[in-house]
């Protein structure tokens, strides 16, 4: 069995092969294109059984990690702290390059059996980024409401006392007739905000939409049903 190491980066990576006694056999830079994978194949051929070893498959080395894997290869992650950890206490490795990276990466995966297996990604990806995606939108309502809230408040005394719509928003503002360019300028500001909530709301509904096709593609029962896209939070 023979580790390949990969230093990923955005323009190129480099990759160093290692025998089970860290001993190094061979090493490659590739641009960072579309015929990386080839490439990296072509240049691994000839070390069987192989495994590769890609700092950080999960952040930079992410693209890679999963083509390696999507081309039948047998791929672990290792993170970017234990490499340099790796690297600063291995004698004569010590300055921080491209090769010693991913020597250093190869060593720590050998030495370490826990490292985690890389697999394709599925469903439970996709509902992950549209889980992520619901939390922004809705983090970002949030936000315009309490601003909204606030806004309101300082050209009506006392403000909203309940819970915010968009309608509810648009109603209080029009009994409200400035006297002055900033309580004006307030005021736009307000219906400004009124119409992002708006959008916002409609971004909310369609990531709902895409997360329930995403959910009946998984064939699970996965459902999210506890945040509604027309709740309005409290400031």
């Amino acid at each position: 069995m023979v580790l390949i190491g990969i230093d990923p980066h955005k323009a190129t990576h480099t990759a160093v092969v290692i025998d089970e006694s860290e001993r190094e056999l061979a090493r490659v830079k590739v641009m960072a294109d579309r015929s990386q994978v080839a490439v990296l194949l072509d240049f691994a051929a000839s070390y069987v059984p192989r495994r590769w070893a890609v700092e950080s498959a999960g952040g930079l080395g992410f693209l890679l990690a999963q083509q390696l894997v999507r081309a039948g290869e047998d791929v672990v992650d290792v993170p970017a702290t234990l490499a340099a950890r790796v690297r600063v206490l291995g004698s004569g490795r010590g300055s921080k390059n491209d090769p010693n990276d991913a020597l250093s990466t190869a060593i720590a995966a050998l030495r370490d059996p826990h490292l985690r297996t890389v697999i394709v990604e599925d469903h439970a990806m996709v509902l992950r980024l549209l889980a992520d995606r619901h939390q922004d939108l809705t983090s970002l309502r949030t936000q315009a409401v309490c601003r909204l809230h606030a806004l309101i408040a300082a050209l009506s005394p006392g403000g909203v006392q309940h819970r915010l719509s968009a309608t509810a928003a648009v109603s209080a503002l029009r009994a409200i007739h400035p006297t002055t360019s900033v309580q004006a300028q307030r005021k736009q500001m307000a219906l400004d905000l009124v119409a992002d909530i708006r959008r916002l709301d409609a971004g909310i509904k369609e990531v709902k939409k895409r997360t329930a096709a995403a959910v009946v593609a998984s064939g699970t029962s996965v459902t999210d049903s506890t945040v509604s896209a027309r709740s309005w939070p409290r400031c």
